[in-house]
């Protein structure tokens, strides 16, 4: 008895530290399937990362999702190249690295709003409106970061409608409709995997 009720209790934390390791690794993987922007004064990069990212906020929760991404980024700081352009210290200093700040940011938002509902039935509606909020954060990260780093760090001087064309403009409606690819992907998802919320 006292055997099944360890093992009982071992499962979930394995099937968390697997589900954790799957999505942080989808993370990296998202960095490859990319569109590359060739705008001034920085190229700007549409990935599937941010789908991702929204997923595990949906399916695994605010705080698993924010520690998925930590690692990501961990990992790409420490050398690995698993960024869109790279990885290393280094990329600290690129004015795009404010979205990738963005997506641990906008992980821990989406699955935070989402867990809020009290009735958190894997409805489309709410899973959409959890994944806007999470849009919503990570393109204010995203885009603060790009005009304050080029302007006072690496002395590059860019306008705030530059950042808000190139960094908003260009890339919102792909995102937008990234969120409801999310949400749908979730709604399925969702009942098989609600155990690790």
């Amino acid at each position: 008895m006292i055997k099944k009720q360890r093992e009982a209790a071992i499962k979930p934390g394995i099937y968390e530290i697997a589900v954790n390791g799957l999505f942080t690794a989808l993370i990296a993987v998202g960095a490859f399937i990319k569109i590359s922007i060739p705008v001034q004064p920085f190229p700007m990069n549409f990935t599937l990362q941010f789908f991702f990212v929204l997923l595990a906020g949906l399916l695994l929760g605010g705080k698993q999702a924010f520690f998925c991404v930590l690692t990501y980024l961990a990992v790409g700081l420490a050398g690995v190249p698993v960024f869109a352009a790279g990885g290393g210290p280094a990329y600290l200093l690129r004015p795009t690295f404010g979205f990738l700040l963005g997506f641990a940011a906008a992980a821990w938002v989406t699955g935070t709003v989402y867990s809020r509902f009290k009735d958190r039935g894997f409805k489309m509606r709410r899973l959409f409106a959890a994944s806007l909020c999470g849009f919503a954060v990570m393109y204010l990260c995203g885009m603060f970061y790009f005009y304050f780093l080029s302007n006072y760090v690496i002395h590059m001087p860019v306008s705030a409608g530059v950042v808000f064309v190139n960094c908003f403009l260009l890339t919102a409606a792909g995102d937008l409709f990234l969120c409801f690819l999310a949400s749908m992907a979730a709604k399925r998802l969702g009942p098989a995997m609600s155990f690790l919320r």
